[in-house]
């Protein structure tokens, strides 16, 4: 089913992405965090997309809007499953639209089609995560109807902390 084109506006269509897209993906990946003033904090490679994507372990999906045949939008989303819900579920990673192009209901129609694949798939909700700084970002997920948890907290653990964990002694 990938590569798959599934949804057509104006000049703009959204499709899945394929392993050919690695390098667009990847080159989104850093617009986007260009843009949230984060670009310090990236270490992937476009082979990681690749390896990570397009296995036959493929650990995420993508979407990607296209104007002329130009990649200027991608929403990276996995699935999930919660033990609570006792469903699954996706989270979106990534949503990036290039900024002359924002505005045009594009991030909303990413999102829309990641729900409609997750629904195929047997998926019943979407999570995701936004920098406290990243005020637009923010704006634009209540607007499309999501809600803000306070109930929780994000937690992450990596590097050094991540490894040495398993070192401790017993």
């Amino acid at each position: 089913m990938r590569n798959e084109q599934l949804k057509k506006m104006n000049s703009t269509n959204i499709r899945q992405a394929v392993e050919d897209d690695a390098p667009e993906i990847h080159q989104m990946v850093m617009l986007l965090a260009k843009t949230t003033g984060f670009q310090d904090k990236i270490k992937s490679e476009i082979k990681d997309f690749k390896k990570h994507g397009f296995s036959e372990k493929s650990l995420f999906e993508a979407l990607i809007a296209e104007n002329n045949n130009k990649p200027v939008g991608l929403c990276l989303y996995y699935y999930t499953f919660s033990s609570w819900l006792g469903e699954p579920g996706i989270y979106i990673q990534d949503i990036y639209v290039n900024d002359s192009f924002q505005n045009q209901g594009i991030g909303k129609e990413l999102v829309k089609e990641a729900i409609k694949l997750g629904i195929r798939n047997g998926a019943t909700h979407m999570r995701l995560s936004v920098d406290n700084k990243n005020i637009q970002a923010k704006y634009f997920y209540e607007k499309i109807g999501m809600k803000h948890r306070s109930d929780e907290n994000f937690f992450h653990m990596g590097g050094e902390a991540f490894l040495s964990l398993i070192k401790e002694p017993k």
